[in-house]
Formats: structure tokens, C-alpha cells, sequence
């Protein structure tokens, strides 16, 4: 049987991440990308970046309720700067719930945030302050392609973060509430 995700983005990266997650797990994985609100800031802060990913999670519940789909996950991811001991930095938090209503997070690394930045990323965005900052750079790949000179990309941080979020379906009992 085909097993079926809805993502609550349509972003390709976003989607590549969330199926080679899926696919270590398990056999013939289906993710549907369908755009769904976060309901938070452009550029989430702290607490928004969980808040955005429920939120996002929730109204794709909505959708599927409404257009009467049937699914095995519902899960999506958010990319935020937040401030962890005094020091600022770019995560992304994904959500993942399943038929039952069982919901787990997860996170990817996170790398840092040079405080002279911080006011800025937070009014406008991280990708206008890095479009500022590296002009001659291909910025489409995303941030970390760029900071990290292509070791690591968004597909490789989204597909973290849904590993780290499977870690309570994939050990059942011994590993969820």
C-alpha cells in the first residue's frame, strides 16, 4: 500500500527533505505538497517557528477534512532565528502528526547568526539580508548551501529534522508518551 503525506508547503527542497526522510522508513512514501498558512510572522521568531509548523499541520487537517482526503501523515517544516543562551540562530522545526492524532517535533542543526544582522533578519527576512550580504552568490540554493560553500543544503537540513521527528513513531512505545 502506497503510504500517503501531505506537506504543508509547496517548496521542492522543503518536499525532497521530507521524502528521503520518510523513504529510510518506510516502503512506497507519497508526499503531496499543498501551500497552508503558518499563520506567523514572514521571517518566524522563537516560539513562532513551533507555533508555524502547528499551524501549518492544523490547517492542512482543515484541507483534508474539507475535500474529504484520506492520509497517513500530515507534516510540515518551518524555518526561524531563534535565540538560544544569548546567541542567535536559523533552525528548522518540522511537525509531523499521524491518523491517531500522535504528533511529534523534530529540529536540524542550526547555525549561527552574527548579532549585526539579527535586528534585520528579524524585520524583513533571511533571505533579503543574505541577498545583501552575498551579491555574487547564487542565493536560489538557499542560505546554507552558500555559508557552509555547498557542503550542506535545505534538503539536507529539512531531512534532519523529520529523522529527529520520527524518532517517537519509529520506536512506538519505548519512545513517545
Amino acid at each position: 500500500a502506497v503510504m500517503k503525506i501531505l506537506i504543508g508547503t509547496k517548496n521542492k527542497s522543503k518536499i525532497e527533505g521530507a521524502k528521503k526522510a520518510f523513504d529510510m522508513y518506510f516502503d512506497n512514501v507519497e508526499i503531496v505538497g499543498i501551500n497552508v498558512n503558518s499563520n506567523v510572522s514572514k521571517q518566524p521568531v522563537n516560539d513562532e517557528i513551533f507555533k508555524g509548523s502547528i499551524n501549518r499541520v492544523n490547517n492542512l487537517e482543515e484541507y483534508v477534512k474539507e475535500n474529504n482526503i484520506d492520509f497517513d501523515y500530515l507534516i510540515s517544516v518551518e524555518s526561524g532565528i531563534i535565540n538560544l543562551y544569548d546567541n542567535w540562530f536559523i533552525i528548522s522545526v518540522s511537525y509531523i502528526k499521524d491518523k491517531k492524532g500522535c504528533t511529534s517535533f523534530g529540529t536540524s542543526s542550526s547555525y549561527p547568526v552574527p548579532n549585526k544582522y539579527v535586528s534585520e533578519i528579524i524585520k524583513n527576512d533571511l533571505s533579503s539580508v543574505m541577498n545583501k550580504i552575498f551579491k555574487d552568490h547564487d542565493l536560489n540554493k538557499g542560505s546554507i548551501d552558500v555559508l557552509t560553500h555547498n557542503k550542506i543544503n535545505r534538503v539536507d537540513l529539512t531531512y534532519e529534522s523529520f529523522v529527529m521527528a520520527l524518532t517517537k513513531y519509529m520506536n512506538k512505545d519505548l519512545w513517545s508518551d
